[in-house]
């Protein structure tokens, strides 16, 4: 009973609670069903119980919130219709519909007991989601982007994100390293989340880490090792979906599946159902380039065998024409040889016979002009010292002179001068 203090009714916190207890509990007697998003799931392992967080949100903002519980036995039992109806078991991170009571308990608080959920509206919200994201991307003209890339002629350098331990990861590894081609593949591995609300992050993340070295690969791969639709939905997410479109190399997936093609598949350069129909991709983009250079190969080698079997004949000739040839060229030369020689005798010969007609000519010249002959015609020559003398000033009265004659020479001495006019 509430207490009387200064004219004032007053209630203890404990009657309070039980009085709005009392109400909802006579208002609230039936199950209601009630549409929510489970943010957290909250299971708790030892007891098996589970206290899933339930929130509403508005374009984006969180409108409304509130606490439930899911007891051990109907989470069982969810869980076995989850398994049954979508491949995967119950998770946070889905809207749902489900079956609740509504109570209030004094210590607690408001609470939303969890008596069932329906599997099958689970997945007409992941439909809805995808068919929304697959309309924006659309309308922002970003659906084709990446499928509108130039794909590498041969893609060696690839950037995968993937979980280290997946066993798809490891199918992938093997078929594309231990091929029988001996085609080489550089693989750098960007380690994420590929499952549940906390993968759209994890994935965004790492493809915004291989942006920033983009230059270092040819394509990026998302591989996953499989699942059911359910572990798929955040692939139907519109940021992750847009994040690959725009991506500025080429993406591919292999996330493990063969139904129901999520967006973010349908927005990749290549979507394969396994990662090991992925690899195969990749190999035959290998042989796409290598059988047309092997072929070419072979051709060139069976050009250039044939070129040299040709230029081998044609070299075996030349040198039996260059062999005639050169017997007929040199007998030639040689008979021009001769006749040079000839010529040359014959003109040597003559040239020589010139040449004593000329000099005899000279010598006849020579003779003529020997002071000899000049000496017998009545000439003489005056010497005085050696030198010749003929004028007056070149000798003195008193010099000794020498004068030759035509069969001597004659001793004097000069005694006087006289000039022509007779001084």
């Amino acid at each position: 009973m509430p207490e009387i203090l200064a004219d004032k009714t007053v209630f203890t916190l404990l009657e309070v609670s039980r009085s709005i207890q009392k109400t909802i509990a006579e208002r609230y007697k039936s199950l209601y069903w009630i549409k929510a998003e489970m943010n957290k799931l909250n299971h708790y392992t030892h007891s098996g119980h589970c206290y899933p967080e339930l929130l509403e949100k508005t374009d984006g903002k969180v409108v409304a919130e509130m606490r439930s519980i899911l007891w051990k036995m109907d989470y069982q039992r969810i869980n076995r219709q989850f398994m049954e109806v979508l491949g995967e078991p119950l998770r946070e991170g889905i809207t749902m519909l489900f079956q609740a009571g509504i109570s209030y308990d004094p210590l607690y608080g408001f609470s939303l007991k969890i008596v069932d959920i329906d599997p099958t509206f689970v997945l007409g919200e992941l439909e809805k989601e995808k068919r929304e994201s697959i309309r924006k991307l659309k309308a922002e003209g970003l659906y084709d982007a990446n499928r509108s890339l130039p794909f590498p002629m041969v893609p060696k350098r690839l950037a995968i994100i993937s979980v280290e331990t997946s066993k798809g990861l490891s199918d992938f590894f093997k078929i594309i390293h231990g091929n029988p081609w001996g085609y080489t593949f550089s693989t750098t591995l960007f380690p994420a989340l590929l499952q549940g609300d906390k993968s759209i992050p994890s994935i965004i993340k790492q493809l915004e880490v291989i942006a920033e070295r983009m230059e270092h690969f040819d394509a990026v791969a998302i591989i996953r090792g499989g699942g059911g639709d359910v572990g798929l939905t955040s692939y139907n997410n519109y940021l992750l979906a847009k994040a690959i479109a725009i991506f500025p190399i080429p993406v591919l997936t292999g996330i493990g599946h063969s139904t129901n093609e999520t967006v973010s598949e349908m927005v990749a350069y290549k979507n394969a159902i396994t990662p090991s129909e992925l690899a195969d991709f990749l190999l035959q983009k290998f042989h796409n380039f290598a059988i047309p250079v092997d072929q070419a190969t072979e051709k060139i080698i069976r050009a250039a065998r044939k070129t040299f079997e040709d230029e081998h004949i044609k070299l075996a000739n030349l040198i039996s024409s260059i062999t005639w040839n050169s017997k007929t060229v040199l007998l030639q030369e040689k008979t021009k040889m001769e006749q040079a020689r000839n010529q040359l005798a014959q003109l040597s010969r003559r040239t020589i016979k010139d040449e004593q007609s000329a000099l005899l000519q000279m010598e006849r010249m020579l003779a003529l002009l020997n002071p000899i002959h000049v000496l017998k015609r009545g000439f003489s020559i005056v010497r005085s010292n050696g030198k010749a003398v003929h004028k007056l000033d070149q000798a003195q009265v008193g010099d000794r002179l020498d004068i030759q004659l035509e069969d001597g020479k004659l001793i004097t001495e000069v005694l006087s001068k006289q000039e022509q006019d007779g001084k």
